[in-house]
């Protein structure tokens, strides 16, 4: 079942979300679609993190998020995109519209079977699909460390992927690639980034602080953070896809 409370946290940020949370790696498209298409549609799109790496791979590119303050910030960035508010199980979408469909860190927060009908619904047969989630790389052990300290839930090992199933109603799953990359940060909005995770925004204040300062303790002590005003943070990304069925 989907934490309703934790999945409608993100609901009241925008500008926050764009400018803290990491992007995607190009190849993550590229998988999804080597060739231009007609339609790709972003589910779940945020702030047009992924959204920006389609344009040029399609015709047309639509953008489906249910967070105004998200789609304000989309489509302000993207106007070349299409942005409709919209949710994985009531997509504003006609049938068979979309020749990809692209959920990039969002399938986790979806009503699974009701999602994967909207989706094949609005997917033309043969369309792929791409499941795309960013998790930190467990050899970083700083990093590591502060996903212990504000979000628990993936601080052991991270399997929220775990909702990219081998087996999804009306698709087959056909690849899965892991791929790994840097991000050069500042301190300052590496820290700011864990303020816009959903155990962050539904923490009380006291709570919120003390995460917070122990993330700062991890930076003050740890020897690759320690004095940094920039931080060198690598990433994983992984890419599942599937084909309708």
């Amino acid at each position: 079942m989907v934490d309703e409370t934790l999945a409608r946290s993100f609901e009241g940020i925008g500008s926050e979300y764009e400018r803290y949370r990491p992007g995607f790696p190009a190849g993550a498209v590229e998988l999804l679609a080597p060739d231009r298409v007609g339609t790709i549609l972003d589910l779940g799109a945020g702030t047009g993190k992924f959204t920006e790496l389609l344009i040029g791979r399609a015709d047309r590119v639509v953008a489906v998020e249910p967070s105004t303050a998200m789609l304000d910030v989309l489509h302000a960035k993207l106007p070349e995109v299409t942005a409709l508010s919209g949710t994985a199980e009531r997509i504003p979408l006609e049938d068979g519209a979309a020749d990809a469909v692209s959920v990039a860190q969002a399938f986790h927060w979806f009503d699974r079977e009701p999602a994967c009908a909207e989706i094949t619904r609005v997917l033309a047969p043969g369309g792929a699909m791409a499941l795309i989630w960013n998790r930190a790389d467990p050899a970083c052990a700083w990093d590591r460390s502060c996903h212990r300290i504000v979000h628990p839930a993936v601080g052991a090992s991270d399997d929220t992927t775990r909702a990219a199933a081998e087996e999804l109603p009306g698709f087959r799953f056909f690849r899965h690639e892991e791929l790994t990359w840097r991000e050069v940060i500042s301190r300052d909005d590496y820290i700011g980034r864990w303020t816009t995770v959903s155990s962050f925004l539904v923490a009380d204040e006291p709570r919120r602080a003390e995460m917070l300062a122990d993330v700062h303790r991890v930076l003050d002590e740890h020897v690759d953070t320690a004095g940094r005003a920039e931080l060198d943070l690598p990433h994983l990304t992984d890419v599942y896809l599937y084909r309708r069925a």
